[in-house]
């Protein structure tokens, strides 16, 4: 179909400029792309041999998949590239960002997350991950406290949910804005 026919209903919309930009980047550019997004290799190199994507429909689709292979070992290691909530990484913009709940939290509130999220580790063995796009310091202390009493088995399914969440968030920019550097 040329550039100038019109799209026949029900058809996928194009693919955003960040999209074909990561579709068309050399794997090695790609893959450090992907690896801001999440720090699995296993969900990166699966991501990665499904280029390119026609749509963030389908980047999202292959996310879920990818995610839902993971092994324990595989999500331990996607977990170790989060910070724990109320210490985003210095000099990281994303995690600033996603964060951004806990900025204006009172001393109170970070000291008892601080708290929280050392009980968390140490009952679980990795930092309590949750999705903090949009949540408030409070929100976010409430979810370590109720997760707090879960199983093992149980947690690594919630951790597996909100990695997928922060996934989908993380390749909506870059598929819309090219975040990332995957030009």
């Amino acid at each position: 179909m040329s550039s100038s026919s019109p799209r026949p209903a029900g058809d996928a919309p194009a693919p955003r400029a960040g999209l074909i930009r990561f579709n068309n980047a050399e794997d090695g550019t790609a893959r450090a792309v992907l690896h801001e997004v999440c720090a699995s290799r296993a969900w990166g190199e699966r991501m990665l041999a499904r280029r390119p994507y026609a749509g963030a429909d389908e980047l999202f689709a292959a996310s879920d998949a990818a995610m839902a292979e993971l092994t324990a070992d595989d999500l331990a290691e996607a977990m170790a590239g989060h910070p724990p909530i109320g210490r985003p990484k210095p000099g990281d913009p994303a995690s600033r960002r996603e964060q951004s709940g806990m900025a204006g939290a009172s001393d109170a509130l970070k000291a008892e997350m601080l708290e929280l999220n050392l009980a968390y580790q140490e009952k679980f063995g990795h930092v309590f991950l949750i999705c903090a796009s949009g949540r408030t310091g409070e929100q976010m202390r409430d979810a370590v406290r109720l997760r707090i009493g879960n199983t093992p088995e149980q947690e690594r399914e919630i951790v597996r949910t909100e990695l997928g969440k922060i996934n989908r968030i993380r390749l909506t920019r870059i598929a819309e804005h090219g975040e990332g550097d995957a030009a």
